[in-house]
């Protein structure tokens, strides 16, 4: 049975008035991403692409030609990052750079053919993954963990009320 208690105390016996490490989100959070990641890292590392480019190339397969602005939120990038991730997926030549058709200040960035094929080059191993997660963790959980997740990244923690 887990821990629940509402804080915790050190081997001192002294508390610390901050939940155990075993029912902190954040930790828990970061425990399950890697459980997920490092057989995705070895599926990324021969596509020849890091974590990162990965989710721009499956953002924009997902959702077409998009603002760099709303690349970077899609996939969880900062816009600094994204900037040096699409000259190096441009080079690749697994993105097109256009300018905005309204705004030649702004461009629009889209998936290549090459970029959808190694998409779908890394499709059944990718696949597969989650086939095994789903049979060691059942769809149900799955589906709860995302619906979860989902709610979770909506809620503003750094305004006071939370909304």
């Amino acid at each position: 049975m887990s821990d629940k208690s509402p804080t915790h105390t050190d081997t001192a016996g002294r508390d610390i008035n901050i939940p155990s490490t075993t029912r902190s989100i954040p930790i828990a959070m970061l425990r399950a991403r890697e459980t997920m990641m490092a057989p995705l890292r070895h599926m990324l590392r021969r596509a020849d692409v890091t974590e990162q480019q990965w989710r721009v190339l499956r953002v924009l397969a997902e959702r077409g030609t998009m603002d760099p602005k709303d690349i970077a939120r899609a996939a969880s990038l900062l816009n600094p990052s994204l900037t040096r991730i699409m000259q190096i997926l441009d080079k690749k030549g697994l993105i097109t750079r256009e300018n905005h058709p309204s705004d030649r200040r702004r461009i629009l960035v889209g998936i290549t053919d090459d970029g959808v094929a190694l998409l779908r080059a890394a499709a059944p191993e990718s696949n597969a993954i989650f086939s095994r997660l789903e049979a060691k963790f059942g769809r149900d959980k799955m589906d709860q963990l995302l619906d979860l997740l989902n709610a979770l990244s909506e809620i503003d923690l750094e305004t006071p009320d939370g909304s």
